[in-house]
């Protein structure tokens, strides 16, 4: 059993810092070392990390796989792939383009593309 504490905010007036897990062992829990850390029990590590959210910059708390990989939010994701969407868009553009200067210096030479 594990006991996180986050308190990003009041941790001086409390001597703690600002991220503490505490771990059950004979029967009290123990101050536990590492970021993120890890908890094999349950397969997922936790930590903090910079996140913008509304324009603002704050630190949170995320999930970590047994590499110490951030897992991405839903939200993280939907951007990522809206990034690799658009970079899809641009190449397929590129490539139309690349086409049509083609087809133009083909028929500036002479040749009929219409017959290719």
């Amino acid at each position: 059993m594990y006991y996180v504490v986050y308190n990003p905010e009041y941790w001086k007036r409390s001597k703690h810092q600002p991220f503490e897990v505490y771990k059950l062992i004979d029967g009290q829990y123990q101050l536990q070392a590492g970021e993120p850390f890890w908890m094999p029990e349950i397969g997922l590590g936790i930590g903090r990390a910079t996140s913008w959210s509304g324009g603002l910059k704050r630190e949170v708390l995320y999930w970590y796989d047994e590499q110490g990989d951030r897992y991405f939010t839903p939200e993280e994701l939907a951007e990522q792939e809206r990034q690799k969407a658009e970079q899809e868009r641009h190449r397929a553009e590129n490539a139309e383009q690349q086409l049509e200067a083609l087809f133009a210096k083909l028929k500036a030479s002479g040749i009929d593309t219409d017959t290719l």
